[in-house]
């Protein structure tokens, strides 16, 4: 068949001239909408059959180039791999990034607190009926030593921390709490049961110390010991358990129709999110453990440390189910107008959209 060059070029000339200005907007470094984003996938696969039929004509060879070089543009921004976010303000990403992602996967979260409170009420209930478990239960040398002997020389100031020691068990727990939350993480791997036995296993922990400090009458210590960095501590181990039990969940796929290449990239972006808010806590509550909870009486009131403790707590719940909800319903309404299988493919190719048109699966 012969081709009418002009007429060709004439009719698809609009389309080509938008989707060059889609690939610049994306190469300029800006975000799509929804609209524009399912626009330019339209646009590129369009274009690239025009190509196709063009190639069997000699005539043209500016037009082709122009539209080899314009598929290929737009290709490279539609299967982009690298970290898509990167340019996404640090301010917007933790006022609303992060605890959207988190309200977005708040199944897994209860999930993870729960397994945790499980596994506390199985050390709680060790420890009243078998004093001597504490041997098998107390991690981190608390079977050695009881809670109101560590609290005379605590207080005494037997155990006094120097402002060097001090900088060096901040990094040493910030070290610590990191790796344990990356386990947490990695556990996922395992379809999610290494990261439940892990969090049930820390809940062991922290419930049989917990009942034996309040036993022995030191209550008040361990209040004040646990909430200046427990506020932040425990609720970032739990969000990297909520991480691997999402990684459990994608890899199990159970009564998913998507493959399971497509069923990680729709979560992948959302485990880095939430892990790279669990590695600020962890790091913030290390400082917090190492330069206030080891500060006991006479030094620092444990009234002043409970309260610390109980503010910082509320004020990270509040921002947990609070910050970005306004964007956060905007997205939703326009998630909620785009069929399910339209949203899940969405959310697998990794174009760069306004948080107001992004998608999830």
């Amino acid at each position: 068949m012969i081709l009418d060059l002009d007429r060709f070029i004439r009719l698809n000339e609009p389309r080509w001239a938008r989707l060059e200005s889609l690939v610049l907007h994306l190469e300029n470094g800006s975000r799509l909408d929804i609209e524009e984003a399912r626009a330019l996938h339209g646009l590129y696969e369009q274009t690239a059959s025009d190509l196709t039929e063009l190639a069997g004509s000699a005539a043209a060879p500016e037009t082709r180039q122009r539209l080899e070089n314009l598929v290929a543009r737009a290709y490279a921004e539609i299967h982009e791999t690298r970290d898509q976010k990167r340019q996404l303000p640090f301010r917007e990403w933790i006022w609303k990034q992060f605890p959207q992602t988190f309200r977005r996967h708040a199944v897994t979260f209860w999930i993870s607190f729960s397994i945790t409170l499980l596994g506390a009420g199985l050390g709680i209930l060790t420890t009243l009926m078998d004093p001597d478990s504490r041997h098998v239960t107390m991690a981190f040398g608390h079977d050695q030593i009881r809670p109101s002997e560590r609290v005379q020389m605590e207080e005494s100031g037997g155990s006094a921390l120097t402002t060097t020691r001090m900088t060096a068990f901040s990094t040493e727990l910030m070290v610590n709490n990191t790796r344990v939350s990356i386990m947490a993480l990695a556990f996922g791997m395992t379809c999610g049961v290494g990261t439940l036995i892990l969090l049930f296993y820390n809940g062991v922990i922290l419930g049989a110390v917990s009942c034996d400090y309040v036993l022995d009458g030191q209550s008040q210590f361990l209040a004040a010991w646990i909430l200046p960095h427990g506020s932040v501590e425990l609720p970032a181990i739990l969000i990297a358990g909520q991480a691997g039990l999402m990684l459990g969940h994608a890899l199990l796929g159970r009564g998913s129709p998507y493959s399971l290449a497509a069923r990680l990239r729709a979560i992948s972006s959302d485990l880095v999110t939430l892990m790279g808010g669990v590695v600020l806590l962890l790091l913030y509550a290390g400082i917090i453990e190492a330069f206030l909870s080891q500060l006991h009486e006479p030094r620092v009131p444990y009234t002043l440390k409970i309260l610390f403790g109980t503010i910082q707590l509320t004020a990270l719940i509040l921002y947990l189910l609070r910050a970005g909800r306004k964007d956060a319903g905007s997205i939703n309404n326009t998630v909620k107008s785009v069929p399910k299988e339209v949203r899940f493919h969405a959310s697998a190719i990794p174009l760069r959209t306004r948080r107001r048109g992004s998608v999830q699966p």
